[in-house]
C-alpha cells in the first residue's frame, strides 16, 4: 500500500503542503493512489525525496534540482559522486570560515568610548557589548580584534551615528533590490556586497574577499546573523551570502 503524505511529511520533516506542492510542479509525484484517491509513496519514491531534500540544504532552486534529479545521464551512482563533491565543498567553506575567526568580531562594538548617556542616544535600549566577553575570549589573540577594538575606543557619538545610517541606508537599498526581484549573482547585488565589505573594512579592520566569504557563510549558520538580516527582509542572510560568493568570484 505504500506510504500516506502525512507518513512520509513526518519521515523527512517536512510539511505536508511541501509534499503536494511538490507534486504540484512534478517534482515529486507519489507512485501511487489509494482506493479514495489519496496519495502513496513508494520506497523509490522516499530516495527521490531525499536526494530533493539535499540539493535542497545545498541551496539549489527547485528547477535545478529537478534538472538534476531527470538527467537521464545520471545513475544513483553519479548523484552519490555529486553530492560527495558538494559536501566536500561545503566542509571546505565552513572550515575557512573556522579559521578566519576574526569575522565574529564584525558582530561586537568593542572598546566603545561613551557615556551611558551617549550609548542611549546611539544604542537606544541595544546592549552595544553584549557579545564582548564571549569575542574576547574566542577572538581576543587575533589581530582583526586588536583593530577593531582601537578603533571602537575612538569613536565619538557622532561616529557611531553616522556609521549606523550608512548601515541602515545600505540595509534599505539591499530590501529594495530584493524587492525588485534582483538576483544574488546580477552586478546591482555584487555592488551592494562590495559596499557591504567596504563598509567593513573603513569601520572595523581590513576584510579581503576570503574574510568576507566566511562571514556570508556565518549570516546564515549563526542564528543571532540571520535573525538581524533576516529582520530587514525576509531571506536576506541567505540572499546577501550568496551575492558575496558572487562577488568574491567577481573579483579573482
Amino acid at each position: 500500500m505504500g506510504y500516506s503524505v502525512g507518513q512520509v511529511a513526518g519521515f523527512a520533516a517536512v510539511t505536508v503542503r511541501t509534499l503536494h506542492h511538490y507534486d504540484e510542479i512534478g517534482l515529486l509525484s507519489p507512485s501511487g493512489r489509494s482506493g479514495a484517491g489519496h496519495r502513496r509513496y513508494d520506497d523509490a519514491d522516499l530516495d527521490r525525496l531525499q536526494r530533493i531534500l539535499f540539493y535542497r540544504e545545498l541551496g539549489f532552486p527547485l528547477d535545478e534540482v529537478a534538472a538534476l534529479l531527470d538527467d537521464p545521464d545520471a545513475d544513483p551512482r553519479e548523484h552519490l559522486r555529486r553530492q560527495h563533491a558538494l559536501l566536500s565543498g561545503r566542509i571546505a567553506r565552513l572550515q575557512q570560515m573556522a579559521a578566519a575567526v576574526e569575522h565574529a568580531m564584525e558582530a561586537n562594538t568593542m572598546g566603545i568610548n561613551l557615556t551611558p548617556q551617549e550609548r542611549f542616544e546611539v544604542f537606544g535600549d541595544k546592549d552595544p557589548e553584549q557579545y564582548a566577553e564571549e569575542a574576547r575570549q574566542r577572538w581576543g589573540h587575533t589581530d582583526a580584534y586588536a583593530q577593531s577594538q582601537r578603533r571602537a575606543a575612538s569613536y565619538t557619538k557622532d561616529d557611531w551615528k553616522r556609521m549606523q545610517d550608512e548601515a541602515a541606508d545600505w540595509s534599505a537599498r539591499y530590501a529594495a533590490l530584493m524587492e525588485a526581484g534582483e538576483p544574488a549573482e546580477g552586478e546591482a547585488a555584487m555592488d551592494l556586497a562590495e559596499e557591504h565589505r567596504l563598509h567593513i573594512c573603513a569601520w572595523f579592520y581590513e576584510c579581503p574577499y576570503e574574510m568576507h566569504t566566511c562571514l556570508g557563510e556565518m549570516y546564515v549558520a549563526d542564528e543571532r546573523f540571520k535573525a538581524f538580516y533576516d529582520a530587514v527582509r525576509p531571506g536576506l542572510a541567505e540572499h546577501l551570502r550568496d551575492a558575496i560568493t558572487a562577488n568574491a568570484v567577481r573579483k579573482v
